[in-house]
C-alpha cells in the first residue's frame, strides 16, 4: 500500500526529494550522486523504479528476478519485530519473472542507476542453477548498471550451497564468460555476487579467493541472517540486529580483497552513525531496506542531508 502511494504521489507530479549536501561519489565507471541507495527485495519487479527514485535514493536494486515468474513460500512469510527494529522474511523469491521487469525498466523515465539482482526458479536443482542465471543475466544485461547474483537468500532451499568453493567458481566462470560476451554488443556492465553474513571466516575467504579468481567486479556485503530465534521460525532477519554480523563480515572482505575492491554494504543501517560505521569498515556504497520499512523517507534525509 505505502508503495502504490507514492508511486500516486509521483504521478500526481509532487516532490520528496531530500535535499543533497553529500559529494558525488564514482563507482565502477558510474557516478552516483551520494553513496546511499535502496537494497533488492522492496522493488521486486520493478514497478516502482520512478517513485523510488523520487525520494532521494543516489541507486536502486531491484529484483532478485527468476526466469520464469514465482509465487513464493506460502504466508504469512514477512513478520515485523517492532521492539527490535527488525524483520523476518520468508518470501522466497516471489516475482513476476525476468520478462516483466526487464518490460518496467524499458518504461522508467527517472535514470536512475538500477543494480538488477539475480536469481534461481525454486524447482530448478543447484546443478542446473547457473542456466538460470544465465538466462536473466542475458536479459537484463543492456538495462543494468551492475547485476547483483544473489547465491545468499535463505529462503531459497540449498541456494547458499552455491557459495561452495567449486559450485561458486563453476557459476561465476559461466557468468564472467557470458558478460564478455554481451559486452561486445552493450558495453561493460559489473558484475557483483551477494553474500551472506552467516559465513565462517574460513568461508569468506574461500569467497574472496573466488571473486579474484574469476574477475568479478564487486560485492554485496551482506543478505540476511538465519542465525536467530526469534518467534517467527524460520526466515532471513533483516535490520538493527544483523548490523554487527554483516559489518564483521565487510570488514573481513575489505581486508582480504584490498583497499580498491568495490564492495556495496548492506545489512542494519537504521540511522546515520550505522552508515558512517559501514563506510568506515570498508564500504564504498551502501543500501538500505529495513531502515526505510521503519523511517521512511526521513531516513535517507538523515543521510545524505546531516546538516539539517
Amino acid at each position: 500500500m505505502a508503495l502504490k502511494g507514492l508511486k500516486i504521489i509521483t504521478i500526481l507530479g509532487f516532490s520528496i526529494t531530500q535535499k543533497n549536501y553529500s559529494e558525488p561519489v564514482g563507482f565502477l565507471e558510474t557516478k552516483y550522486k551520494h553513496k546511499l541507495g535502496l537494497a533488492a527485495g522492496l522493488d521486486k519487479n520493478g514497478d516502482y523504479i520512478d517513485a523510488l527514485a523520487a525520494v532521494g535514493f543516489s541507486f536502486l536494486e531491484i529484483g532478485t528476478v527468476t526466469p520464469k515468474s514465482q509465487k513464493g513460500n506460502s504466508k504469512p512469510r514477512l513478520l515485523r519485530l517492532t521492539k527490535e527494529k527488525a524483520l523476518v522474511n520468508r518470501m522466497g523469491f516471489n516475482n513476476k519473472g525476468v520478462d516483466y521487469l526487464v518490460s518496467k525498466v524499458k518504461k522508467s523515465n527517472s535514470g536512475i542507476p538500477l543494480g538488477i539482482s539475480i536469481g534461481k526458479n525454486f524447482d530448478t536443482t543447484n546443478e542446473l542453477a547457473h542456466e538460470d542465471y544465465l538466462c536473466c543475466l542475458s536479459k537484463v544485461y543492456e538495462f543494468a548498471t551492475y547485476v547483483a547474483i544473489n547465491i545468499s537468500s535463505p529462503n531459497t532451499k540449498n541456494l547458499r550451497d552455491l557459495e561452495s568453493k567449486e559450485s561458486l567458481n563453476f557459476l561465476l566462470n559461466k557468468l564472467k564468460k557470458r558478460q564478455e560476451e554481451l559486452s561486445s554488443t552493450y558495453g561493460y556492465k559489473p558484475l557483483l555476487v551477494k553474500i551472506s553474513p552467516d559465513n565462517s571466516k574460513e568461508a569468506l575467504l574461500g569467497i574472496c579467493q573466488s571473486l579474484l579468481d574469476n574477475n568479478i567486479d564487486g560485492v554485496i556485503c551482506s543478505n540476511t541472517t538465519t542465525n536467530h530465534d526469534y518467534f517467527s521460525g524460520t526466515g532471513g532477519l533483516s535490520g538493527q540486529p544483523l548490523f554487527d554480523a554483516s559489518t564483521l563480515a565487510l570488514r573481513t572482505l575489505r581486508k582480504h580483497l584490498g583497499s580498491d575492491f568495490p564492495i556495496i554494504a548492506s545489512g542494519g543501517v537504521m540511522n546515520k552513525k550505522s552508515f558512517d560505521e559501514k563506510i568506515n569498515s570498508g564500504a564504498d556504497l551502501v543500501q538500505i531496506y529495513t531502515g526505510f520499512i521503519y523511517k521512511g523517507p526521513s531516513l535517507i534525509a538523515e543521510i545524505i542531508n546531516p546538516k539539517n
